[in-house]
């Protein structure tokens, strides 16, 4: 099947698709990329590989490959051989198809754990898709050496574990030259999708911080791509964040998914935030999800931990070798209450401080001192420098003070065990470990504790290994685990600890070795509930259905592309919702008789983050422009109080102001002002006066503004967080109180306000309607304008109005794209002024007096040709 996409609106021309060759092509690239193509002009060829088979897929886009690589020698020559790498760090990738449906094809896209020399690349690729469905990306070793060695691992992820490089002996500061490696590889990345995918029906799904700026690409090539993210690293809080000089691309990309997903709610919380104060983002819950509105497109956020694989762990516990080795442990540590330790050798997992942990355990319990042992197993790390190296010095230097402290023949109190280790040796540790303790200062999510939980469950093979104290009996296991990692708030059970509280952690391994039995069984039990009904297949599911929920509104959007470089993203509007063009707009203005224009003024006319909020000069000469038209019936519709309005539009007297949304009218400036005909009483101000004074007390940057009707309470000029927070609340606070009050309290655009009943916008629009209609000059041009909320009420108003006449030209217009009851919209205040320009240069030019016709004086050579032609008749 051939399959293009048409979805960049800007070009909807049909082209045709020639077949490609069936394995996907190579990219090898010498250097660093530093900028990428394919944009929307792309789009439209939907160039698919050969082979795709109808119905989505999932292409899964990793830093790795879930395969193993090894090169034998043999007569012809070297042999690359692969096989699924089923017990790897990384091996996740490859287990989450378990959460899949059996019948949905699974692409693999990621480097090879194995430098393939650039003659075999192309056999290499060929033999991974063809048995695999995996294709490779072949990178350079400059370029692993900067984009991964370099940005990832020594730049970034300290920082996202909240490590900053504070002088250049602490930690590496960011280096422009690793950033473009970084995007380099993540365009490698995309030109490897690009050439497996089939827009229309795929979905992808990218893993980790590795490729944060892949979506991106991939939505500049193809804009209703369907696109998830998850990250399995912490996400660092605003204030660590925004230290980062790529921040803003870096979160633009992100928002370009269509989900993002976060192991906790933490790291969530700290997106959110980032995208609140560095984007000016808000984000609504709505039936249980959080979204972001970018620029029409909800952006769903997905917090949910990931889970193990229970059936990989069950079928090493069964295995003969995991039964044995199980065995020869329990039989060295006889006698002894073995503590447990598996971890990266990593600068954030906390193995020093554990181990001072442990000699204060043993300084503090002279009794525990020959029966307690520490068990800790490194695996190798994942990266290399001088960090690690002094971690390593570290670790081993306390473990040799403690030993040569507290050990004694035939006792060690902390055993250190160099990995790589076997997942039989791993799991033998488990089960004769009475704790495991997990000590990591930051860590995104760590699985050993679930891995722990299982292996501790009652199994055949390892019950008759261990003999007497294991077969038959209750299983139970004991977790000490670090407060600041991402599975900790799902091991309620668990004794938390704060790593850097060395007593604390001491207390908490004491109590681990040293709990009744009774109360380590049913901790175990609850552990090994959530741990089994929360595995990596529940994870990888629930992510998969979000996913195609979040995609659901795709096809029902009009999508183009706007922006440079990793600026890019997609404008996504509803299929009746369309900018305002200026010519078509002046078109039906000089066609009709009779009009209403209505503008909101703060945000509308004027930009919100200007000073000094009186009109300008051209502002006023426009309005007055417009009222000078006898055709045209003009009115500022506005929040603010009625003096103001008076105030600023003074030279203006034919134009119509409605204040303090509507509650107080005037015509001209020579009329009296009308208020609605709503309960004069306003004793509730007197509720609400004073709680709001609570709250900017309580709010920095806050204030109060006291209209005549109505009471505003303002946090533009609070923090973001904490004066949205502090809005809910009062809103809340304000409801509870008022409900027996003929009032209305709404949130606005950084506003809580408190007005009368019968009071907005929309029925500023109704009465003025009504006034026109009953004058018999019903509008046949309608032109509303606004910004926020309030303006909401008019653009409904008018949707839903049947009164006007079948050929009224109706222009309801917001201004920003954004969801709205408006069909047109403009992108900002300057583009108002410049509309309303175009319709009052319209007015002027319609009531100037024709012009004269201009009559050609004839030269006096011509009137002597005359005058020759008339004597020679």
């Amino acid at each position: 099947m051939l399959s293009r996409s048409c979805f960049n609106l800007l070009n909807l021309d049909d082209y045709s698709v020639t077949d490609r060759a069936r394995i996907p092509k190579l990219m090898n690239v010498p250097g660093i990329i530093t900028d990428f193509g394919g944009g929307g002009g792309d789009e439209e060829k939907g160039e698919i590989s050969p082979g795709v088979k109808n119905g989505s897929r999932r292409i899964i886009v990793a830093n790795q490959l879930p395969v193993k690589a090894f090169c034998k020698d043999e007569k012809e020559g070297k042999k690359w051989c692969f096989e699924w790498d089923r017990y790897a760090l990384d091996t996740l990738i490859l287990q989450l198809k378990d959460g899949l449906s059996p019948d949905l094809e699974i692409v693999y896209v990621g480097c090879l754990k194995a430098d393939v020399e650039l003659n075999d690349q192309e056999e290499v690729a060929n033999f991974l898709w063809e048995k695999f469905r995996c294709v490779p990306t072949f990178l350079s070793l400059d370029l692993i050496n900067k984009y991964y060695h370099g940005f990832c691992k020594h730049y970034l992820w300290p920082l996202f574990h909240y490590m900053l490089p504070l002088t250049s002996s602490h930690g590496v500061r960011f280096d422009r030259s690793n950033w473009l490696a970084y995007v380099s590889a993540n365009k490698i990345f995309a030109d490897k999708v690009y050439e497996v995918i089939n827009p229309d029906d795929d979905y992808v799904w990218i893993q980790d911080y590795h490729l944060m700026v892949l979506p991106t690409m991939l939505r500049k090539k193809y804009s209703r791509i369907k696109v998830g993210f998850f990250l399995h690293s912490p996400f660092p809080s605003s204030e660590i964040y925004r230290t980062l000089p790529v921040r803003d691309e870096i979160l633009r990309a992100l928002l370009n998914c269509d989900l993002v997903g976060f192991q906790t709610f933490d790291y969530a919380r700290h997106f959110l935030s980032c995208c609140s104060r560095m984007l000016g983002l808000d984000y609504q819950s709505k039936r249980g999800y959080i979204g972001i509105d970018y620029f029409g497109r909800t952006v769903t956020i997905k917090i949910l931990p990931v889970g193990i694989h229970m059936g990989q762990i069950q079928n090493v516990m069964s295995l003969p070798d995991t039964a044995k080795k199980a065995k020869e442990l329990k039989e060295k540590y006889e006698g002894k209450i073995v503590l447990l330790g598996i971890d990266d050798m990593d600068m954030f997992k906390g193995i020093g401080l554990k181990f001072l942990a442990m000699g204060h355990l043993l300084e503090q319990s002279p009794s525990l001192r020959g029966r307690v042992v520490l068990v800790q197993i490194t695996n190798p790390p994942r990266s290399r420098g001088n960090d690690i190296r002094e971690v390593e010095e570290e670790v081993k230097k306390i473990a040799s003070e403690i030993n040569m402290k507290y050990g004694k023949p035939g006792y060690e109190p902390i055993v250190c065990i160099k990995g790589p280790v076997s997942t039989q040796d791993k799991i033998a540790h488990y089960a004769i470990s009475e704790c495991v303790v997990v000590n990591a200062v930051r860590d995104g999510m760590n699985l050993v504790p679930y891995e722990y939980t299982v292996s501790r469950q009652s199994n055949n093979n390892l019950d008759k290994a261990l003999g007497p104290g294991f077969n038959g009996e209750r299983r139970k296991s004991m977790i000490v685990v670090s407060e600041f990692i991402g599975c900790s708030p799902s091991l309620s059970g668990a004794i938390r600890v704060n790593p850097w509280d060395i007593e604390s952690v001491a207390t908490g391994m004491t109590s681990g070795a040293m709990m009744n039995d009774r109360e380590k069984e049913l901790r175990h039990e609850k552990h090994y509930r959530y741990v089994s009904s929360h595995d990596v297949a529940y994870w990888a599911r629930s992510f998969d259905q979000d996913l195609k929920r979040a995609c659901e509104e795709h096809y029902h959007k009009r999508c183009w592309g706007i922006g440079l470089g990793l600026g890019f993203r997609v404008v996504a509007l509803g299929p009746n919702f369309k900018k305002l063009s200026v010519a078509h707009i002046v078109s039906s203005y000089k066609l009709t008789n009779s009009r209403l224009i209505l503008l909101d003024y703060d945000g509308t006319m004027l930009p919100e983050d200007k000073v000094d909020k009186a009109p300008s000069a051209e502002v006023i000469s426009i309005l007055n422009g417009l009222c000078s038209d006898p055709k045209n019936i003009v009115f500022i519709v506005s929040g603010r109080g009625r003096d103001t309005l008076s105030k600023w539009f003074s030279p203006c007297p034919e134009l119509g102001l409605s204040a303090e949304h509507g509650y107080f009218t005037r015509w001209s400036k020579d009329s009296d002002w009308e208020s609605r005909p709503v309960p004069a009483d306003l004793d509730w101000k007197k509720v609400v006066l004073p709680i709001m004074k609570k709250y900017t007390e309580a709010t920095d940057g806050s204030s109060i503004e006291q209209k005549e009707s109505a009471l505003v309470w303002h946090h533009l000029e609070a923090d973001p967080d904490f004066g949205i927070w502090q809005a809910k609340e009062l809103l809340d606070h304000l409801e509870s109180v008022l409900a027996n009050e003929p009032v209305v309290v709404k949130r606005g655009q950084h506003i809580v306000e408190v007005k009368p009943q019968d009071v907005s916008k929309g029925l500023v629009f109704q009465s003025l309607l009504a006034s026109m209609q009953s004058k018999g000059k019903s509008p046949d041009f309608v032109l509303c304008i606004g910004d926020d909320r309030s303006d909401e009420d008019m653009f409904e108003s008018i949707a839903s109005n049947n009164s006007l006449p079948d050929n009224a030209e109706v222009f309801a217009c917001t201004v920003g794209q954004k969801p709205s009851m408006a069909k047109y919209y403009l992108d900002d205040p300057a583009e108002v002024v410049k509309m309303l320009q175009g319709l009052s240069a319209a007015s002027t030019a319609m009531q100037l007096p024709p012009k004269a016709p201009v009559h050609q004086v004839a030269s006096v050579e011509d009137l002597s040709i005359v005058k020759n032609h008339a004597s020679f008749v």
